[in-house]
């Protein structure tokens, strides 16, 4: 009987270990959510990096790295539902927290293989803290911009910005990971405080019985010159959760226009959202492009 009790301890305190992990990370995102850092690297990296500690400490499984990940999917699929994020914040956080999650858990095995001891590896959490401060104390620069230029083709660049655009289908793989997509557009002109106003797809919340949000952005004309106008944002609740988007540079001439999107970004950190959020504004960029000369 001995034999086939060991294999039930064992399962049971894994997970007893998944489960104190999960709920560490939990109580963690409350405090941080409370104190309005959830857009820190304190959040971002010190979540992962809780459940594997937690794992290590509490499971003490023969692979920290295998147990980590399965609690990170575990957290992640339960983050939509109970905190009522959406598609686009879990795809975008994911590959962030199975990266410190493994570091971490890696970091963990080695040093039980070598000393014998996994509290060792509590010699990581200064380190991981310092990693986590990012947003709280300092951050990376914020502000950014992308832009892209095309052939005019022809097309009278000017007349589609004075107008109603008609917004094509989105063709960027990226953006079509659940980005908001312009649906319709109100207003015209390209006098200096001529607005638009674009209505988006609805926010699809993962949250259980989440009602569909509404999701619009209003600009502003608040530059003109020949060839050049500029649209600054006055309200936004499209992307606002994820960056501050603060307006778009309509440059062109007969042969060509050039789309600048200037943002500033929220989230840290910056090493990680940073090139995302680069990209993501430079394929919305192109997309801005193609309808005003396609």
């Amino acid at each position: 009987m001995e034999p086939e009790r060991k294999p039930q301890q064992r399962a049971r305190r894994i997970l007893a270990g998944v489960l104190a992990a999960l709920f560490a990370a939990m109580l963690l995102y409350q405090v941080l959510h409370a104190g309005h850092l959830e857009q820190t690297a304190l959040f971002y990296v010190g979540i992962p990096a809780v459940i594997a500690v937690t794992v290590a400490l509490t499971a003490r499984p023969r692979s920290t790295v295998g147990m980590v990940m399965a609690s990170v999917t575990v957290a992640l699929a339960l983050a939509g539902p109970l905190l009522g994020e959406g598609i686009v914040c879990l795809l975008m956080a994911a590959p962030l927290f199975y990266l410190v999650g493994a570091i971490v858990a890696v970091v963990i095995d080695a040093a039980r293989r070598r000393l014998g001891n996994g509290r060792m590896s509590l010699l990581l959490v200064p380190l991981v803290m310092a990693a986590a401060l990012e947003g709280t104390a300092a951050s990376l620069p914020r502000a950014g911009e992308a832009g892209v230029t095309v052939a005019v083709a022809g097309a009278d660049v000017e007349r589609a910005l004075a107008g109603q655009p008609r917004f094509g289908p989105v063709e960027s793989p990226f953006l079509r990971l659940g980005f908001p997509r312009p649906l319709v557009s109100e207003g015209t002109g390209l006098a200096v405080g001529d607005t638009r106003t674009i209505t988006f797809t609805p926010r699809r919340s993962l949250g259980i019985g989440a009602a569909l949000e509404p999701r619009s952005m209003t600009l502003r004309v608040s530059e003109r010159a020949p060839g050049h106008a500029v649209f600054a944002v006055v309200e936004d609740t499209t992307v606002a959760r994820w960056m501050d988007l603060r307006q778009a540079t309509f440059d062109w001439s007969a042969e060509r226009l050039t789309v600048t999107i200037s943002y500033r970004r929220t989230f840290d950190p910056g090493w990680y959202f940073g090139p995302l959020q680069q990209y993501a504004v430079s394929e919305a960029a192109g997309y801005l492009a193609r309808t005003f000369t396609s």
